[in-house]
């Protein structure tokens, strides 16, 4: 970018705002508090965790250091927390337990989570290396006594994870291999079986990241690279696509009083850039870093509550 010029902080769109804007370096994994009326969002790069209060529109940072990937709520406080150096047991007022860092001989270098209506938690791994040589990733499953346990493999980068609203189904984001998957969910034993191809995303399109399901069961998805949010309905046809602020949208999530609101991560440090549609040009677009609101006249439904009880390793 030449000295003096300056990137407007993406094409206008009347229905988005600014909520807050901390820089966020990989803004990611809003969750909605539906007890507490509290939104929670990360940014895994900056080691930051934030919270925005919806009745008095009052945001904040709340920790700062260490590593939130993905995270659940859990039931009796705290949350269940995947990272890049494995799974946890955290709360901001206390050290992270580690429950593990490997699982069946593969390690957890982990990515986006999702608590299941038992209270076991699904997340993948992500390791990537943009020359192709790099270990192979799996989604896992941590069950409630804190074991954790390979629930598929075939994966080249894990991402979003949401339910629809029966919990028949399970979707996954393949960032690297740009496609949505949908799996069969066993409530008896969480096994995850039938994996097949939802929706493909073109690379004009940018990669598929964050997920979450509305009410209506439809899936929306947030484009990292793409400017956009989708939603599709549950046959995998896209039925509307919402232009965002930022090139570098990594997430979304349903909040508000009456579930109404999408709020919206994003990202201010460029990444995978080798996977960018072609002719992509970072400095010359606004990436990234703040979170944003959207007023729908949509539902979200309400995330589950990981139920995990026994941390197996000490405090770290």
């Amino acid at each position: 970018m030449a000295p003096g010029t300056s990137i407007e902080k993406g094409p206008s769109n009347p229905h988005i705002r600014l909520v807050a804007d901390y820089g966020n370096l990989c803004g990611e994994g809003p969750l909605w508090d539906d007890r507490n009326q509290v939104l929670y969002w990360t940014d895994i790069t900056g080691k930051r965790f934030f919270r925005y209060w919806w009745k008095d529109h009052r945001h904040e940072p709340i920790h700062e250091g260490f590593e939130v990937g993905g995270f659940c709520i859990q039931e009796g406080g705290g949350f269940v927390v995947t990272n890049s150096r494995g799974i946890w047991l955290w709360s901001p007022e206390d050290k992270p337990v580690l429950l593990a860092s490997k699982a069946e001989g593969k390690e957890c270098v982990m990515n986006d989570c999702i608590a299941d209506p038992e209270g076991r938690v699904y997340s993948g791994s992500n390791r990537y290396d943009p020359s192709g040589d790099y270990p192979p990733n799996f989604l896992f499953r941590l069950d409630v006594d804190g074991s954790v346990h390979v629930a598929d493999d075939g994966v080249q980068f894990s991402n979003g994870l949401a339910f629809s609203p029966d919990c028949s189904t399970l979707y996954f984001a393949d960032t690297v291999a740009r496609c949505i998957y949908a799996y069969d969910w066993h409530r008896e034993d969480g096994a995850l079986r039938n994996r097949r191809v939802f929706v493909r995303v073109p690379r004009e399109e940018g990669l598929p990241d964050g997920l979450t399901v509305d009410a209506q069961g439809f899936v929306w998805c947030a484009h990292w690279f793409g400017a956009c949010l989708t939603r599709y309905d549950p046959d995998g046809k896209l039925e509307r696509r919402i232009t965002t602020p930022a090139t570098q949208t990594s997430s979304l999530a349903f909040g508000g009083a009456d579930l109404n609101e999408i709020f919206i991560t994003s990202a201010a440090a460029s990444n995978v850039l080798s996977l960018a549609p072609l002719g992509y040009d970072p400095e010359k677009l606004y990436i990234g870093g703040p979170l944003y609101q959207l007023s729908t006249n949509i539902c979200g439904k309400r995330e589950y509550r990981s139920r995990v009880t026994h941390a197996r390793r000490e405090p770290k």
